[in-house]
């Protein structure tokens, strides 16, 4: 009688831990950060109120600077502006840092190749991809040194925030960049779920967990463009980082799509307004890389759809492999 084959064993994952510390000096720094919404609007509403006419030529003049000003200005100082406020808020978020196999993006970077790491889930605001920010050094090699955070292109058209995201390694998340990107080898990370997971957070059925995922294929086609390896990566406790209220309907779906966010009331430490997230400490788990076959220009339909079907399967085994050890074990994952 044969016996049955044996179980390939997992390797051992890498894992980096920090110290929680939500004091004054990581709150500022993560108010610099995620603050800004929640500044401009105020400012905004200051201006058209009760500000006087020189408050308000001041504060147009600001805003109007740097809206014309480029999203790297001041270039290296900016940089090291965005690497401490990346430091401080690690602290604030207690970020602890899961790679299943360390081995496999160490071959990765000697095969020349680099990576996509699709994030999920999007939830309110998904600061955890902060985590790629090369500062921390959590990836090795090329792949660490050139990883970037592709996000919503409307943040790179607000002032103050666009030179805020730039500044800790924010690109807009157009399909040039990616493809550009790519094309030297530079590896990206991007929540391909997007803000349409924003619309079906339903607070009254806090046991579901939902991903739009089904018919995000973009990302897989990029791939396939150029064989590129693809991490499926999950971000546990974002769920605990605001309140909010979001408005529903295809309307507002419609909305969100065109615009690239959803305008929803949320509120974070303190009970502000568009203010920070509440101190959350996150776990970041970055799954193992699978292969993608490298098919340039002739990408048939039957490959993204094998591909993508592959994603989402590791996905869903990812979050199983991990929900029980991050207390969310009443927590079902679906993917819609």
């Amino acid at each position: 009688m044969c016996s049955p084959s044996p179980t390939k064993a997992r390797p051992k994952p890498t894992i980096y831990t920090t110290s929680q510390d939500a004091s004054l000096i990581p709150t500022i720094a993560v108010t610099l950060w995620l603050g800004w919404m929640g500044i401009l609007t105020y400012t905004v509403i200051y201006a058209a109120t009760i500000a006087s006419i020189f408050q308000r030529i001041v504060i147009l003049s600001i805003l109007t600077a740097s809206f014309i000003l480029p999203p790297e200005f001041p270039g290296n100082m900016g940089t090291q502006i965005g690497n401490w406020i990346m430091k401080q808020a690690r602290k604030y978020f207690g970020v602890k840092v899961i790679i299943e196999n360390e081995a496999a993006f160490h071959k990765i970077n000697e095969e020349g190749k680099t990576v996509i790491f699709a994030v999920e889930p999007h939830d309110i605001l998904p600061y955890g991809v902060f985590v790629f920010n090369s500062v921390f050094g959590f990836l090795p090699g090329r792949v660490g040194q050139t990883a970037r955070v592709l996000m919503t292109g409307a943040i790179f058209q607000l002032p103050i925030i666009k030179h805020v995201y730039t500044w800790v390694g924010g690109l807009p998340v157009d399909k040039k960049t990616f493809r550009s990107r790519l094309a030297n080898n530079e590896c990206v990370a991007f929540v391909p779920g997007g803000v349409q997971e924003v619309t079906l957070i339903d607070p009254k059925k806090k046991e579901e967990l939902l991903l739009y995922l089904r018919n995000r294929k973009g990302f897989i086609k990029l791939a396939l463009e150029r064989g590129t390896p693809i991490s499926p990566t999950f971000i546990f406790h974002l769920d605990k980082s605001y309140g909010f209220v979001t408005p529903r309907g295809k309307f507002m779906n419609n909305v969100a799509r065109k615009i690239g966010f959803l305008p929803v009331l949320f509120w974070g430490r303190f009970g502000i307004p568009f203010g920070i997230p509440n101190p959350q400490k996150i776990t970041v788990v970055m799954g193992e890389p699978f292969d993608v076959p490298c098919e340039g220009e002739n990408i048939s339909e039957e490959s993204v759809d094998k591909y993508h079907e592959i994603f989402l399967q590791k996905m869903k085994e990812l979050f199983e492999r991990y929900k029980h050890e991050e207390g969310y074990g009443n927590r079902e994952l679906k993917i819609m």
